[in-house]
This record gives C-alpha cells, sequence and structure tokens, in this order.
C-alpha cells in the first residue's frame, strides 16, 4: 500500500492487521530514507536505529521471507517518498500494489501540525504518481475509506483478490507491536481509535494556513491524476 503521510494509512494498516490471516510491516525503508537523505523528521535516531538501512536487504525480506502459520496476507504500508531513486523498484514487481490518496488540502493541514514547512517532496505526491505509472494497482481515496468504511474496503479486497473481512472494521485501541518506533510522534489519535471514523463537514476540506497554498498548487495535479482512477467504493 503506497501512501504519503497523513493519510489515514495508518488506520487502513490497523484494519489489515486485524485480521486473523494478515500480518504487516510499518513503513519498512523509513531508516533507509533517513539515512540516506539526512532530513531531520522525528524521532530520527531512534527511527535510524530501530530498522535495517540497506534497500536490499529490506526488499529481500519483504518479498521473499515466509509467512507464519496460517498468514497467507502480508500488507506493506510504505511512504512513497522512502522509495528513493536508489532503489531497484525490479524488486517489488511481483508484489499487489495499491495506492492510498487524501485532498492535499486536508493533507497540508494535518501535517503542518507535526512538521513545519513541508515540501512536495516531503508528501509523496510525485512519486505515487510515478509508482502508479510504473505497477498500477487500485486507488482508494481517503475520503472514501472515512465516509464508507465497509463499502470501500470491500472494493478494495475485491480489486485485490483477497475476500473483504468484517474484522477490518474496527480493532482494539493502544499500540501494536508493529507500530514503527516514530509511532509517539504520529500516531496518536490513531492509538486512540477503535475503527475509521467519518470526517466532520462537508465540502473540500479548508486549508489553515495560507502560507501553504502554493504548495497546494503543486500537489493538486498529481491528486487530481490518481483520483482519476480511485475505485468506485460510492456506486
Amino acid at each position: 500500500m503506497w501512501s504519503g503521510p497523513r493519510t489515514v494509512s495508518t488506520a487502513l494498516m490497523r484494519a489489515w492487521e486485524n485480521r486473523p490471516d494478515t500480518v504487516v510491516a510499518d513503513e519498512p525503508l523509513y531508516s533507509f530514507y533517513l539515512a540516506t537523505t539526512g532530513l531531520d523528521h522525528p524521532g530520527r535516531d531512534e527511527v535510524i536505529a530501530s530498522q535495517q538501512r540497506d534497500w536490499r536487504v529490506v526488499l529481500r525480506s519483504l518479498t521473499t521471507d515466509p509467512l507464519p502459520p496460517g498468514v497467507t496476507i502480508y500488507y506493506q504500508k510504505h511512504m512513497t517518498h522512502h522509495l528513493l531513486p536508489s532503489v531497484d523498484r525490479a524488486a517489488l514487481a511481483g508484489l499487489r500494489h495499491a495506492f492510498l490518496i487524501r485532498d492535499p488540502r486536508s493533507l497540508l493541514a494535518s501535517y503542518a501540525r507535526v512538521r513545519s514547512a513541508p515540501t512536495l517532496a516531503d508528501l509523496g505526491l510525485v512519486q505515487q504518481a510515478a509508482i502508479f505509472e510504473e505497477f498500477g494497482g487500485p486507488v482508494l481515496d481517503s475520503a472514501d475509506l472515512l465516509a464508507a468504511p465497509e463499502a470501500a474496503l470491500r472494493a478494495l479486497c475485491a480489486a485485490l483478490g483477497v475476500p473483504f473481512s468484517a474484522a477490518m472494521l474496527s480493532w482494539p485501541p493502544g499500540p501494536r507491536d508493529s507500530d514503527g518506533v516514530w509511532a509517539p510522534y504520529w500516531y496518536d489519535s490513531v492509538r486512540r481509535s477503535t475503527g475509521f471514523v467519518p470526517s466532520s463537514g462537508g465540502g473540500a476540506p479548508a486549508m489553515a494556513d495560507p502560507a501553504l497554498e502554493p504548495l497546494l498548487d503543486e500537489c493538486l495535479p498529481y491528486y487530481e491524476k490518481l483520483r482519476k482512477n480511485i475505485l468506485n467504493v460510492r456506486g
């Protein structure tokens, strides 16, 4: 599952992890990304120390490690911007790919509350569009997921060729052993959650900071390009 930050991606990971036939991986390329770029993210040193930094080792594990007994689905939550140009994407060709998008107005308002002055590269939309062009796969808009969770999850499962499970609709609150060490900085809301909560209000979301308007203008073409391929959730 390829997404950018603040796209309800962790809640979607919770939904899959709540299935008895599924194990999950939380942003397995994050350490590689930070170590390679030198960027300063919350908990940077902890993140780098917590994971394998060599992308070759990471991808080998993601594509060849055996699954635990009774598990048939390996759900991998990826941030698109973690897939730097130095990574050989051919290793990912045998996987089924899906994409989670979010209106950039909501995305920017949420992201700026955790990390100030984001850039287009931080948000992963350019990379997401490129990964979609290379691999294809179902595209799910987080607005649809929040508005109609069961319909959205049924559509996603059908597109991926796996059975829907009602266990995906709710989960126990709290942290998970599978959460990355960055969870205290980013996962407050999802740790309190027990399911998908519809966003309040109607229409296009408002973006609080006018200073982010130029960045919004950069984001919108990529979002709209991906939106043309979204799953039909609402009929």
